[in-house]
């Protein structure tokens, strides 16, 4: 009697959690025993939070409704029936100022997602079949990382997608006040719950996406309005989820509670029943010495002449230089205490390289076990230090899966560290000329292409700043675990307003990759940084240095030797033997031909890295080139200036030491 009153209360607290009714709807108060479609890291916790991915890198989760819902009307099935959801989520970066990709709310005709790719594509879509109309996927998506791609408007966006991950109509996270109808700003991957709506009007094809803070009530106005017609995209049956990816930033996205209805009103969730969210680690930390410290009160003051000793000497080991302005950058400053163990104190073993900049070390923070790489750079002199901290911040804000991640700095006494995300598989120049390497296939070389052509564009026009990066090369160019590029290295970066004019400044960079302007104007612009992109073309599809040394002591310039073999017919000829002629001649010949245009020496006749993310997606023509192209040698027509033959320093006194990572 006693069991059977166990398990009907059992039963009984099971349904005030989560139930689902026959009349096209649910109400998931917590998942603690819901029936879950569940795939990748997605998993429910015992006190009934569903989490879709972990603080795993390149991670995917989906939580589907296992039964799917008709979505089509009996009788005019080209209309599309309403429905209704609201869900509670958290998103919970590792660090709070870096974030996964994000989560999106999905109704599909599959729950199959088993050919789709983390990180940016979300774990639904990958690069043949983002946009196809064939998806029969709607998404409403809670993005934290801007994906020029996909013409994303910034790293903290609520958006609409229709069987794409480009947004048919997005804005910033945040809500409007029912009192004032001010809108007010949200920040998505905040680690706080946040509640959702979505509600769409079949007839009037209206959808409706509302966002606000927990417990807040519903906000009258929307965030999103659209007038959508979903009938090409809606199947009779349609399954309802979630769908969510991290890239290389560990980002845990939750969720807390769900409800959905079709032609209704999702029931409101009960705040009350929600489980709660994980705790920090620092949470974790103070929980223990709550418990811990009353017990170890008498044990401690007998230590506390030998614990006062110890911080001392402590303090001396890692002492590090912290001024009053520094405390407004907030998490972008690293304890040198954090530093010193992710590296085992520096030690020779995790050296991954060194050269003129300084030397790098590999490491694994201690508190969230990712793995970094650590710059340790000189700098005696304090001159315009506040600044080049200032433009360290800045920079670390930059949000693009295709530049490497700046996650923060420390000063020491007489050293600047820099962190960033480690890149495991080093610089792509080690693999164009390092023939102990394996080579790479075409099909990688033109997914790197692609990657810093999309990081450029970003730093040129989708960030809030212009940044010229001044020394784009392969050697600067870091691979992660799946060989895919990066742009690092904002050693010589310059940051300036949109609509602002650049500064003159002296010539700085790689020889072969340096724009003839420059020699005239010092002025580095978008411009300048095109003609590098160019020269990198040229490298990365020839497997060749920009300048080589030739017979008597000249300099063979790739440049040149490519525009003969065009000018000769023979264009194809120049591309690298360690390829064997295994590629695809259209796209061979495209880059080769962009890497000229590029490379043009009138600034003029370069195009925009928009328009070449146009050319290599194929949604432009390219121009042909003019018959009277030259090149003017740049090199030298440096050298007569009186300038080094490789690499040349920056007239400021700091920006030389910011030079990066990741790799070796």
């Amino acid at each position: 009697m006693a069991s059977r009153l166990l398990k009907t209360l059992l039963i009984l607290v099971i349904l005030s959690f989560a139930s689902s009714r026959e009349d096209g709807s649910f109400v998931f108060n917590g998942f603690r025993g819901v029936n879950l479609s569940l795939d990748g890291f997605a998993s429910v916790m015992p006190d009934g939070l569903l989490v879709l991915t972990n603080a795993s890198s390149q991670a995917i989760g989906h939580a589907f409704h296992p039964k799917p819902f008709k979505f089509k009307s009996d009788t005019t099935p080209a209309t599309t029936l309403s429905f209704s959801t609201t869900f509670v989520f958290a998103i919970i970066p590792k660090y709070s100022y870096i974030s996964g990709k994000g989560l999106v709310f999905v109704v599909s005709h599959t729950t199959d997602f088993s050919t789709a790719l983390p990180a940016q594509y979300m774990a639904l879509f990958n690069l043949s079949d983002n946009g196809n109309a064939t998806n029969h996927v709607l998404g409403i998506e809670l993005d934290t990382i801007a994906n020029s791609e996909f013409q994303d408007i910034n790293d903290n966006h609520v958006g609409i997608d229709v069987n794409s991950l480009q947004s048919t109509n997005s804005t910033g996270a945040g809500y409007y006040d029912d009192s004032t109808g001010a809108f007010q700003n949200m920040t998505l991957a905040s680690s706080v719950p946040m509640q959702i709506w979505v509600d769409y009007e079949g007839e009037d094809m209206q959808l409706n996406v509302t966002l606000a803070p927990v417990p807040m009530a519903k906000p009258n106005k929307p965030l999103l309005s659209s007038t959508i017609d979903l009938s090409s995209v809606m199947m009779d049956s349609m399954y309802v989820g979630f769908s969510s990816a991290n890239g290389h930033l560990l980002t845990t996205h939750c969720v807390l509670g769900w409800s959905f209805k079709m032609n209704g009103i999702a029931e409101p969730l009960d705040y009350a029943k929600l489980p709660p969210l994980p705790l920090s680690d620092s949470k974790h930390k103070s929980q223990k010495l709550a418990i811990w410290l009353p017990l170890a009160s008498c044990t401690f003051s007998l230590l506390v002449v030998a614990t006062v000793v110890l911080v001392v000497k402590r303090r001396i080991k890692y002492a590090e230089l912290l001024e009053d302005w520094e405390q407004e950058y907030g998490p972008h400053r690293f304890s040198y205490k954090e530093l010193f163990r992710a590296t085992k104190g520096f030690k020779d073993k995790t050296l991954l390289g060194s050269g003129g900049f300084g030397k790098v070390y590999q490491g694994v923070l201690p508190s969230s076990k990712v793995e970094v790489a650590v710059k340790r750079i000189s700098h005696e002199s304090r001159q315009g230090m506040k600044e080049f901290v200032a433009e360290i911040v800045s920079i670390g804000q930059l949000r693009h899966r295709n530049v490497v991640q700046l996650l923060g700095y420390c000063r020491r006494k007489g050293e600047l560290l820099l962190v960033y995300d480690y890149m495991p598989n080093g610089s792509l120049d080690g693999f164009l000329y390092d023939k102990t390497r394996p080579a790479l296939s075409w099909a990688q070389r033109f997914r790197i292409i692609k990657g810093v052509a999309s990081g450029l564009l970003y730093l040129h026009e989708d960030w809030e700043q212009i940044v010229v990066h001044r020394d784009i090369k392969a050697s600067n160019v870091l691979l992660d675990s799946g060989l895919n590029g990066q742009l690092g290295d904002f050693g010589l970066a310059r940051l300036y307003d949109h609509g602002t004019d650049a500064h003159t400044t002296h010539i700085v960079g790689t020889m072969g990759y340096l724009a003839p302007e420059l020699t005239s104007t010092g002025k580095a612009t978008t411009k300048t940084d095109v003609f590098a992109f160019g020269a990198f073309l040229l490298e990365v599809a020839c497997g060749r240095r920009p300048v080589e040394p030739g017979a008597e002591g000249q300099q063979v310039l790739l440049l040149d030797w490519v525009l003969e073999n065009w000018k000769r017919g023979t264009l194809l000829a120049t591309g690298d033997s360690r390829l064997a002629g295994d590629f695809p001649v259209e796209e061979m010949e495209a880059v080769l031909k962009l890497g000229l245009l590029c490379s043009h020496p009138s600034p003029d006749a370069r195009p925009t890295m928009r328009q070449v993310m146009h050319f290599l997606d194929g949604d432009s023509t390219m121009p042909e080139l003019p018959p009277a192209y030259t090149s003017i040698g740049v090199p030298s027509q440096i050298q007569r200036e009186g300038f080094d033959d490789y690499t040349m320093s920056s007239s400021s006194s700091v920006s030389h030491m910011f030079s990066l990572s990741g790799g070796g």
